[in-house]
């Protein structure tokens, strides 16, 4: 597999293949960017545990719009459902290799599976507060600091989404993301490395924000 940009950062690096719910790992895949990895009303046959890169999960609204419901980033696993098809669309973001497991099929769900469907379950009840929230400013806090902390780390967070993929989780304006970040930089908050590339200058500041 050719090496790409996206490995130089740890938030992207390779983990591990080992299984998460079920004994049968396959090879990793790759999925170049905007690659759909499965579609809503697709069987929801695996569980896909990311090596490196990063995947988007979405749906598309009646009138066109998207809206994201989660990032998944290396180390994290993704793809679980309730019940026999997907909801949601996954598209890669990045250079993607993926492992999957099958689902257990015997009507039953392992502890691994539990765990899983726990984590998504708490996430998506936090991405609700987040977008319930009244400020941009307080959306972007809590987002970053949450990218911080799924990285592992305390300064430099790397966005493997774009600024229209941030608004469609948030539900913000891509001109109210660019604005917002803007803001943040000017506050000294913040400093950009890059356009995908943050460093998180006075942690604490963010953190008020964020409460």
């Amino acid at each position: 597999m050719p090496a790409t940009a996206a490995l130089k950062h740890d938030a992207y690096r390779p983990t591990s293949a080992r299984s998460v719910g079920a004994p049968h790992l396959r090879p990793v895949t790759f999925h170049a960017p905007e690659t759909v990895i499965y579609a809503q009303g697709d069987d929801a046959r695996y569980l896909y545990r990311i090596q490196y890169g990063a995947v988007r999960v979405f749906r598309l609204l009646a009138d066109g719009r998207r809206q994201i419901v989660a990032f998944y980033l290396t180390g994290e696993t993704f793809g679980f459902e309730i019940g026999a098809l997907h909801g949601f669309y996954a598209e890669a973001m990045v250079n993607t290799g993926l492992t999957t497991t099958e689902r257990c099929s015997a009507g039953t769900l392992t502890h691994e599976l539990v765990e899983i469907a726990l984590k998504a379950m708490i996430r998506a009840q936090e991405h609700l507060l987040v977008v319930g929230r009244q400020s941009a400013l307080e959306k972007m806090a809590v987002f970053l600091l949450d990218l911080a902390k799924r990285q592992e780390c305390e300064a430099v967070i790397d966005l493997p989404m774009s600024r229209a993929d941030i608004g469609d989780y948030l539900g913000l304006t891509i001109e109210t993301v660019s604005r917002t970040i803007s803001k943040l930089r000017a506050a000294g908050i913040i400093r950009l490395h890059s356009a995908r590339s943050f460093e998180i200058v006075k942690p604490d500041r963010l953190r008020m924000m964020s409460v």
